[in-house]
Parts: structure tokens; C-alpha cells; sequence
């Protein structure tokens, strides 16, 4: 007796069926038809595609198959389908033979859109690693300052600000010094003056007559 060859996990299989779903939901309400119309697809490409205890959790359907499962509502499910297969190691993906137009005109745009988005992606990731570059190397021509430097400069700074700081407050000193002095000079010099003309003089509050001599 010869014995099997066992295929390798990794072996891709692609095949093609033609389902008929009515013997499946035919017997079951109205509210479970869809559901069951895609169980028993998955029961069926169980059965076929050879997967180890009937796993239905290992039949993955594309999301444009399940779209055209529920196009007409719960209660409608395709009459059959056509799809096709594709096997690698435990794993099936299903997806649609025959697409419909509206499908693929929902898949092209939908595509379109992540390509849009992927080169917008890449477009901001070369402008920020540009920008970064740019931020790290000088330019040419640009001499580079070392930190010491720029401390020196710093504590040079400062010590010629305190410097003007100390010459105009000098001169604001030497400014009030002046005025003090004048104004001191001149309290002396009213005083002096006061003393010398004895005080306030009063004027007489009435005129004195006088008579005039005779014999003119």
C-alpha cells in the first residue's frame, strides 16, 4: 500500500466553484436566510479544500463577498455564487469570481484612495526627514560657534552692562549733588539779605500831613 505524500503548509492552492445556495436556506425563517446562505458556502469549501475537522473559523471572506451576500437584505440571499479560492497552509480566503460593476467601481475608488494616502505619507515623511536634516547640518558659510565662545561673549556682555549701569548712576549722583548744592547757596544768600535790611519793613497805614513853612 502506498502511502500518501503529505503537501507541504505552505503550498498555495487556487481553485474556482460554483455554489448553489438554496438548498441551504431554503427550510430556515426569512430573518436567518443570509446567515445561513453563509455558513453553508463555508461548510462547503470546508468539505472541499480538505480543512482539518471542518474548521469553519479558518475560511476567511473577503469583504466584497460578504457585500453581494447582503445586497438584497436578510431575507434574499443569492440563488448561487461564484468564487474563488485560495488556499495557503490552514488558511482559505474567498473572494468574488464575477464582480459586479457597481463592486468594482467600489473597490477601484477605494483603492485609489489608499494609494493617495500612501503617497501622501510617504511625501510627509521625506519633507520631515528633510527638515530634520536641514536643522542638524549648517549651511556653508556659517562659521560654527563653540559654546565656549558664546559663554565668553555672554559674561563680556553682562560686565559691560554693569559698567553703563555704574557710569549713569555716576552722573545721576554728580547731576543732584549740583542741585543740592545751589539750592543750599541759594537759602544762604536770601538769609544773608533778610539780616541785612532788618527784617520786613511795614508800610504806614495812614499818610502824615505836613505843614508848610511860612514865608514862601
Amino acid at each position: 500500500m502506498a502511502k500518501k505524500i503529505p503537501t507541504p503548509t505552505g503550498e498555495k492552492i487556487e481553485r474556482e466553484y460554483t455554489v448553489a445556495l438554496r438548498r441551504y436556506f431554503v427550510r430556515v425563517p426569512r430573518y436567518k436566510r443570509v446567515n445561513r446562505a453563509i455558513k453553508g458556502l463555508k461548510e462547503f469549501l470546508a468539505q472541499h479544500m480538505k480543512i482539518r475537522d471542518r474548521d469553519l473559523k479558518k475560511i476567511k471572506l473577503d469583504v466584497y463577498l460578504n457585500e453581494f451576500m447582503w445586497a438584497r437584505g436578510i431575507k434574499k440571499p443569492p440563488v448561487r455564487v461564484t468564487v474563488k479560492v485560495v488556499k495557503q497552509g490552514d488558511i482559505v480566503n474567498v473572494s468574488l469570481a464575477d464582480m459586479p460593476a457597481k463592486l468594482k467601481f467600489k473597490k477601484a475608488r477605494e483603492e485609489k484612495r489608499e494609494t493617495k494616502a500612501m503617497e501622501m505619507a510617504q511625501q510627509k515623511k521625506s519633507f520631515m526627514d528633510k527638515a530634520k536634516e536641514a536643522t542638524k547640518k549648517p549651511t556653508e558659510g556659517d562659521a560654527v560657534v563653540q559654546p565656549d565662545t558664546l559663554k565668553g561673549t555672554s559674561e563680556d556682555e553682562k560686565k559691560e552692562k554693569q559698567a553703563d549701569n555704574l557710569k549713569v548712576t555716576g552722573e545721576q549722583e554728580k547731576k543732584s549733588a549740583v542741585v543740592e548744592a545751589g539750592d543750599k547757596m541759594n537759602k544762604a544768600a536770601a538769609k544773608q539779605a533778610k539780616h541785612q535790611s532788618g527784617g520786613k519793613t511795614k508800610a504806614p497805614k495812614h499818610l502824615q500831613r505836613k505843614a508848610l513853612a511860612k514865608g514862601f
